[in-house]
């Protein structure tokens, strides 16, 4: 059986997907489709920060998610240093890339001060993820490039949340958030760290979609375990770059016994 985390707002992940998915919809209207008394919809719209992040509402007073809960979820760029289809990224040199990823952190307001340590990050983020795609290629063949991938994921617009993740994976049904660290072993703190976005994560990308987070340490090598987080029955995932495959395929099940 497989560890799950969940713990996302089931009606604030209901609102939102009911937002998400429509081309704009009244209060009344979600309350309805959803089967919510009217006080409850409007609660979760006007007090959860996470709604004055993901929806706007217009002149109509219909609601409107930025992110559409469907693939492709082009909605990703406005929230991210760079968005594309994994085989887009893979297309790109590491100069081009770079030059998309820092120019689309200027635009979601993600600071690039200390530059050459963060620059360097970014490289070796991106090496890991070469990494990953080519072990995938070589055991799911071509299906992996229509996955979408996301790097320096930045939530703030309104400020009134902030959720940052390194860099995001999504296949046909699930996301998988992975915090990077340049270390050998896991930290409690960093354990925490790379669980602690997914109840936002889920509520971003809707009822359809398992959201995984993972903590992956640039440093180690061969190592792919499961760790408790905090006093919580879950465990997630933490593993070397070059072991971050085993993590794809504990959930997509491509690698038979």
């Amino acid at each position: 059986m497989k560890p799950e985390l969940k713990i996302a707002d089931e009606t604030e992940r209901a609102v939102c997907a009911a937002i998400c998915r429509s081309g704009g919809i009244r209060a009344r209207e979600i309350a309805k489709a959803l089967g919510l008394d009217h006080t409850t919809v409007n609660r979760v719209l006007y007090s959860s920060p996470l709604m004055r992040e993901l929806c706007w509402q217009d002149g109509e007073h219909r609601w409107h998610g930025i992110l559409r809960q469907a693939r492709p979820h082009s909605g990703l760029r406005e929230f991210a240093g760079y968005y594309g289809l994994v085989g887009e990224f893979l297309s790109l040199d590491e100069e081009a890339w770079l030059a998309a990823l820092t120019e689309g952190c200027r635009n979601i307001g993600r600071s690039l001060s200390d530059a050459r340590g963060l620059l360097h990050s970014f490289r070796d983020c991106r090496e890991q993820m070469l990494t990953l795609f080519s072990d995938l290629r070589e055991m799911l063949g071509e299906s992996c490039l229509g996955w979408e991938i996301a790097f320096e994921l930045r939530l703030k617009r309104a400020r009134y949340v902030r959720i940052y993740a390194d860099v995001l994976v999504v296949t046909e049904d699930r996301v998988f958030s992975l915090e990077f660290k340049m270390k050998s072993d896991p930290e409690h703190e960093e354990v925490l760290q790379a669980a602690k976005y997914t109840p936002y994560l889920e509520i971003m990308f809707g009822p359809d979609y398992e959201v995984i987070p993972v903590l992956v340490l640039t440093r180690a090598r061969d190592r792919f375990e499961f760790v408790g987080i905090g006093s919580a029955d879950a465990l997630l995932p933490v593993c070397s770059g070059d072991m971050l495959f085993n993590v794809f395929n504990e959930y997509l099940g491509f690698l038979k016994d």
